[in-house]
């Protein structure tokens, strides 16, 4: 037969609520326990008083030089004996026959005064090197014009085989200087894109026709000018 508790003395319907009870019991303990204790408090010394340092004054030992013994006597050097130089003189009984140089106006001659023919001397100047310009006031110009000098590489280029074989294509700057005579020196690839196509845009460029000179205050100047020559496969 089941034993049966009354809800007084039956402990185990309150268990829950004591247990909550005692939690807060200590949770407010704890709270107040760190309310009252002492944060930590951190002094700054770093405007604190400093040691100090007393420099002491070196006061230099003198040290007794030794006295130097006195210097030696100097030596007496002996004078060796002097000896009475002989002059032997030699008597000379030679007749000397007295020389005269006579005068025109004693001999009579005649003076021939010769013209002074002044020597040509030949003075070669050095050339002097005329100056390259970047920018003037006319800009040489391919003869025809731009689009004649277009219409000059296409028909005179030479695709390399080897290039053309491996795919290779793209633009060759080439720099070159226009002299006051219109004619091409001086070319250089300045962006290269293959070997044989930096050879091949040279070739052209130097085998160019004689270009309009460019001009500054009206004079024909050398000019540097700078072209690409475009690589392209079909």
């Amino acid at each position: 037969m089941e034993i049966k508790k009354t809800p007084k003395a039956d402990l185990e319907n309150k268990k829950s609520t004591w247990l909550l009870i005692g939690y807060v019991i200590v949770l407010a303990f704890m709270f107040i326990a760190f309310e009252w204790t002492q944060r930590d408090i951190v002094i700054d010394t770093s405007q604190g008083i400093v040691d100090i340092v007393f420099e002491e004054e070196i006061i230099p030992i003198t040290q007794q030089q030794p006295e130097q013994a006195p210097p030696p006597p100097p030596e007496v050097i002996e004078e060796a004996p002097q000896v009475a130089e002989v002059l032997n003189i030699v008597e000379d009984d030679a007749d000397i026959k007295d020389t005269r140089l006579a005068s025109s106006e004693e001999t009579g001659e005649k003076i021939s005064v010769g013209k002074y023919v002044p020597v040509a001397v030949e003075v070669v100047e050095e050339p002097v090197e005329e100056e390259i310009f970047e920018v003037v006031e006319e800009m040489p110009e391919f003869p025809g014009g731009p689009a004649a000098m277009m219409k000059y590489l296409n028909n005179n280029i030479r695709y390399p085989t080897i290039a053309q074989e491996n795919g290779i294509e793209g633009r060759v700057i080439v720099q070159f200087v226009v002299n006051s005579d219109g004619t091409i020196v001086d070319a250089n690839v300045v962006r290269s894109v293959d070997p044989f196509l930096d050879k091949e845009a040279l070739r052209v460029i130097n085998s160019m026709p004689k270009w309009k000179p460019g001009k500054q205050r009206g004079k024909s100047v050398r000019v540097k000018y700078t072209l690409p020559v475009m690589f392209r496969l079909q």
